[in-house]
C-alpha cells in the first residue's frame, strides 16, 4: 500500500476508535474484516498505530494543537508505527517540520498528564499505592506487552514444548514464576504451529496462570469457574486436575462460552462442563450449594490492570462505571461462596489496579463471612513450589496476604488475588 494510502487508512481507523463505542480490539477487527486486502505488515501498522494514541492520547492531543488538518491525521501522524522516513514520504514539508518539532519535545517540558497519559481518577489512586514505583509502572504501560503461552500439562512438557517452538523459529523463555509458561518475542503465527493445533499450547497471560494455579484443584474434586468466560483458566484448571472430576464454567453470556468451545475440544479436556446461567443467583448455581471443593470467581472488573493491551479501558471506563462493578462483584463473590464446601477453597481475583475492587472486595467478605478463613496467597504459591512466591504477594490491612501482579514488577498484567478455606 502506498504511504499516503496507508496513513489515510490509519486516520480513519483511529477516527473510528476514539468515538469509544466499542472496545478498541472489536473496532480494529470489524476494519480488518471491512478491508480483506489488507496485508499481515499493513494491518499491523494500523493497528499498532491506533493503540500508540490509545496509549498516549493526552500527549498526543497536546502535540495536535500546533499540527494542521483533520485531527485524526494529526493523531495518527504522531503514533504511527513504523520507519520515520517511510512516514515522511506520506507528508507535506509543513507536516514533516511539524513531525520533527513534535518529536524534539523532551519529557521534562512536559506536564505530568502528558506524561503519564492517565485520566486524573486513575492516576491518584496509583499514585498512592505505588508512590516511587507510579512512573516505572507509566513506562511499562507505554509499551505492548508479550505474549504468554502455558503448556497444556495433560499433553506435554514444557522443555519439550520450547524445543518444538524453537524448531518452527518461535524463540521463547521459560516464565519466572509460572511452571507452564512460556514467554515469545514478537507475535508469530500461532495458529499454524502444529502444537497450537494440537492443544499443547495456548495463549494465556502468566499472572491468569497463577489465579490457577493458586486454586490448586486436585484430581477427581469437585470445581466451579464462575466467571468463566472465553475459559483460559478453566482450560489451566482442568490440565491441573488430569481430566478428572467435574469442573464447571459457569457464565452469564453464552457467547463467551461459545468461545470456550473450539478451544475446549483442542485442549483434550473431558471434565469441563460450560454452563450459561442468567444471573449469580441461578437455579444451576443453588442446586450446587454446598457442594464444591473449589470455586474461583474471577470477576468482572475494570480491567485496568490490562492497559499495556486495551489502553482504550482508561478512557472507557470511569469512577461512576467502577462503582457499579463493586456492587455486582459483592454480589457475585457471596453468591460464589455459597458453593463452597466445608473445607474447601475460594479464590477472588480481578485484572484490576483498584484497592476499591480488590482489598475493599476482599476485607469486606473476610469481615462478613466468620465462616472463612484468609489464607496467605504467598504461602500457597510458596507450598506449589512456585520461585519467589512472597515477591508476588502484598499485605492488606488484616494482615492477610494477597496474590497482587503489576506489569512493572512482575512482566505480567495487573492482577488480584484472594484466598479463603471454608472453616469445617
Amino acid at each position: 500500500m502506498h504511504p499516503k494510502a496507508l496513513l489515510d487508512a490509519c486516520a480513519e481507523l483511529v477516527r473510528l476508535t476514539l468515538t469509544f463505542e466499542h472496545p478498541a480490539d472489536a473496532v480494529v477487527s470489524r476494519y480488518f474484516r471491512e478491508h480483506r486486502a489488507l496485508g499481515p505488515r499493513e494491518r499491523a501498522t494500523l493497528a499498532e498505530t491506533v493503540y500508540n494514541v490509545l496509549r498516549k492520547k493526552l500527549l498526543y492531543e497536546q502535540l495536535a494543537r500546533s499540527g494542521s488538518g483533520p485531527k485524526e491525521r494529526r493523531l495518527a501522524i504522531l503514533g504511527f508505527y513504523g520507519p520515520r522516513d517511510f512516514l515522511k514520504s506520506a507528508l507535506s514539508d509543513q507536516e514533516k517540520a511539524w513531525v520533527d518539532a513534535c518529536d524534539a519535545v523532551r519529557d521534562d517540558e512536559l506536564l505530568e498528564p502528558q506524561r503519564h497519559n492517565l485520566p486524573d481518577w486513575l492516576a491518584a489512586p496509583l499514585k498512592a499505592q505505588l508512590g516511587q514505583g507510579f512512573w516505572p509502572l507509566v513506562d511499562s504501560l507505554s509499551h505492548s506487552a508479550p505474549l504468554d503461552l502455558r503448556v497444556n500439562a495433560l499433553m506435554a512438557k514444557r522443555p519439550e514444548v520450547q524445543a518444538e517452538l524453537a524448531r518452527a523459529a518461535i524463540k521463547s523463555v521459560v516464565t519466572p514464576y509460572s511452571p507452564w509458561g512460556l514467554r515469545i518475542e514478537g507475535k508469530p503465527a500461532l495458529a499454524k504451529v502444529d502444537a497450537f493445533t494440537r492443544g499443547a499450547i495456548e495463549v494465556q497471560d502468566e499472572g491468569s496462570q497463577l489465579l490457577a494455579l493458586l486454586l490448586d484443584a486436585k484430581r477427581g474434586e469437585m470445581v466451579v469457574d464462575f466467571c468463566a468466560g472465553a475459559g483460559g483458566k478453566t482450560l489451566a484448571i482442568g490440565a491441573a486436575m488430569r481430566s478428572t472430576g467435574r469442573l464447571y464454567a459457569f457464565d452469564v453470556s453464552g457467547h463467551r462460552l461459545e468461545a470456550l468451545k473450539p478451544r475446549l475440544a483442542r485442549s483434550g479436556l473431558s471434565n469441563v462442563h460450560p454452563a450459561a446461567i442468567a444471573h449469580e443467583r441461578d437455579e444451576r448455581v443453588k442446586r450446587l450449594a454446598g457442594k464444591i471443593d473449589r470455586v474461583l470467581v474471577d470477576a468482572p472488573c475494570s480491567g485496568l490492570g490490562t492497559l499495556r493491551r486495551n489502553p482504550d479501558l482508561k478512557w472507557r471506563q470511569s469512577p461512576q462505571s467502577v462503582q457499579e462493578l463493586t456492587a455486582k462483584q459483592t454480589a457475585i463473590l457471596q453468591s460464589a461462596a455459597r458453593l463452597v464446601k466445608p473445607g474447601g477453597r475460594l479464590v477472588y481475583a480481578t485484572c484490576s489496579v483498584l484497592p476499591e475492587e480488590n482489598e475493599a472486595i476482599a476485607e469486606a467478605f473476610t469481615a462478613a463471612h466468620p465462616d472463612f478463613a484468609p489464607l496467605d496467597a504467598g504461602e500457597v504459591l510458596a507450598q506449589l513450589k512456585v520461585e519467589q512466591a512472597a515477591s508476588l504477594c502484598a499485605g492488606g490491612d488484616s494482615g492477610t496476604r494477597y496474590l497482587r501482579l503489576w506489569p512493572h514488577r512482575h512482566q505480567t498484567d495487573g492482577f488480584f488475588a484472594a484466598v479463603w478455606s471454608r472453616k469445617d
